[in-house]
Order: C-alpha cells, then structure tokens, then sequence
C-alpha cells in the first residue's frame, strides 16, 4: 500500500518564505496589511509547496465558505433539457470560479424539496444563494429569507412585501415583447397571435403585457397558453390555427415555444414567412439556427444574466451585509438591474 505524502501545513510555507505564520495566514485568508514583496513570497512558496488551505479552519478566520448555493425551482428533467439554464448557469459559473468560489447546485423536483432546500441554507453551508425560474406561488423566497442567507435572484419577482433590499437581474421582457410585435406589424401582418408562457412566471407575463401593449385589439382569440416548451407550443399552434386560420403573424413566448409552433404550421402546410411570419424569444443559438427556417428572435443576453447575478452577490458579500440581507445594494447599485433586449432578424419574418 503506498503512503500518502503529508499534506504541507502552514508553518512549512512560513519556513520557505522566511515570514512568520500569521504572516502566511494573513495572504492565504487575503487580508490587507501585507507588503507586497512578503505576500508574493508567500505566494510562491504555497505554490512550490502545493498548500492547501483548510476550509473548515479558513472558514472560522473568514467566517467565509467560498460557496454559493444555485437554487433553481423547476424540475431536473427541465434543467438539464433546456439550453437557458445551461447559458445561465454556465454564466454564474465562470463569475463564481474567477473568484474562486464553488458553485452547489440545488434542485427543486417537488414542492417537497422545498424544506430540503430550507434546511440546507440554514445550515451553514454556503456563503449566499441565487435563485431563478421562480413562480408567482413559490415559497421558497420565504424559506430563503428565513434561512437568513444573502440573495440575488434571477428574474423580476413576483411579490410585493414592502421590502426594498430585493436584488434581482432580468431582461427587459415587456419591451423585447414589444419590439417583436412591431416588428410583425411593420412587415404588414395583421392578424398576430401570441403563444404564452407559463403565466405564473413574471416573464411569460411581461411578454404577454408586451404584446397587448401593441395589439391592444387583440382578442382572447389570438391569444393561446403556452410553457416555454416545444410540445407546448406544437399544443398552442395547434389550437390558434383552429380558431384563426387567417393568422398572418406568431410571436411565440420562447425559442422553444417558437420550434413547436414551426413544425406545426410545416404539417399544416403553412408557409413560413410567406403565410405566417414566426418571432421567439431568447436567441438561443442552438435552437434559434437550427429550426427550419432559421428562427427571427428577441436577443436576450442569458449568460451575462447568470454573471451579474454572481457578480451582484459576491460585490455585497465583500461589503459584509447582514444575513437576511439581499447583500448587494448600495449606492452604486440598484436592486433591480434590467439588461435591454435585440431583435435579431432571420428567415421567418
């Protein structure tokens, strides 16, 4: 059997750099204090060593974990299905890991996990957590509140509690709604229907608010329910053209959305655009270029969300908020950070 090498303790690297150990502790824990031809000794030194930390005993100088809990309340068989959560998440890890911190990713499959989630935030085990793909009756904002842990989420929420220390990180929805419908109007389509999407979602609703900003005309008619899914919206497509077979025009809630409606409107031998000019959004590229044809969107920078939602959480953690607290606001930043949209055009308009 082959004996482990003893890790190298703390007192080893103040041996090589010739400092003494609350020297070595104050770099490794990343205190002030330290000249910077001593801290790059130190530096070095855990590098030829291979030092490694202990987090337990980081942690109670710090009274950091360097982790951050990714909660998503949908489903893993959604999660891991839909490419938004992967540009998301993909976002929240690059932020995450360039600073050093570890990503625990927590899924909702029920509302039984819910309590699950409650207790492991309360724990102690991460440092913060950010939430997204909330819905309107969702308890776990509550739950994350009481667990005490600093928050930022992603998406507008909600509620309406009074509080104001609430940081979120969305799109602009209800204007990208908007500019997509113009859009179809300007190219002369007059009958416009609308696929939602699921409307206990602030998003889904902020589209839905887009579009009748616009059609202020239109009927419950040419308007069909949706869930940001593909066989959703073969079902929409379906149902709308049974009522409208007129319709000229779809702005579909999402590009997946948008995906069903294509193939819907190809077995029912519609032309696209010359019959129905077809506008999604998100631009999520490996779906967005690859439906037939290729798919006119509303650009949402998706990853760039996730980033400043890390980003957000991580700036307040620094400033040493209060638990509880949304850890991210101060003068310089507004609690709620509203990214614009792009349409951007291709072949079904």
């Amino acid at each position: 059997m082959t004996e482990t090498a003893p890790r190298p303790t703390l007192e080893a690297v103040a041996e090589r750099a010739g400092v003494s150990r609350a020297t070595v502790s104050r770099v490794v824990n990343g205190a002030h204090g330290v000249r910077d031809a001593l801290a790059e000794r130190v530096r070095r030194a855990v590098e030829e060593l291979g030092y490694v930390p202990n987090q337990a005993a980081r942690s109670l100088v710090t009274r950091r974990h360097d982790a951050v809990a990714v909660v998503a309340a949908e489903p893993e068989t959604r999660i891991f299905a839909d490419p938004y959560f992967a540009q998301q998440l993909r976002g929240i890890s690059k932020e995450l890991t360039a600073h050093d911190n570890q990503l625990v990713l927590l899924l909702t499959e029920g509302r039984e996990d819910h309590a699950r989630v409650g207790r492991y935030l309360a724990g102690g085990h991460v440092d913060g957590a950010l939430v997204f793909s909330l819905h309107l009756d969702d308890p776990l904002p509550g739950l994350v509140r009481s667990a005490g842990v600093p928050t930022v989420f992603g998406g507008r929420p909600g509620w309406d509690d009074g509080r104001d220390d609430v940081v979120y990180v969305d799109s602009d929805n209800r204007g990208g709604a908007r500019d997509a419908v113009r859009h179809l109007a300007g190219l002369g389509r007059t009958r416009i229907a609308h696929i939602t999407g699921p409307l206990d979602q602030t998003s889904a609703v902020d589209r839905l608010a887009g579009f009748r900003d616009v059609r202020t005309e239109a009927g419950s008619g040419l308007i069909a329910p949706g869930d940001f899914t593909p066989g959703g919206g073969e079902r929409a497509m379906r149902e709308l053209l049974d009522r409208c077979p007129d319709l000229d025009g779809v702005f579909a809630a999402n590009d997946l959305t948008a995906a069903g409606a294509l193939r819907v409107l190809r077995e029912r031998g519609r032309r696209v655009p010359e019959d129905v000019a077809v506008v999604g959004f998100d631009d999520m590229l490996p779906v967005a270029e690859q439906t037939d044809p290729p798919l006119t969107t509303v650009r949402q920078d998706i990853e760039e969300m996730g980033r400043l939602m890390a980003r957000l959480l991580l700036r307040g953690l620094d400033r040493g908020a209060g638990a509880g607290n949304a850890a991210a606001t101060g003068p310089d930043t507004p609690s709620g950070v509203v990214l614009p949209t792009t349409l951007v055009r291709r072949a079904t308009t």
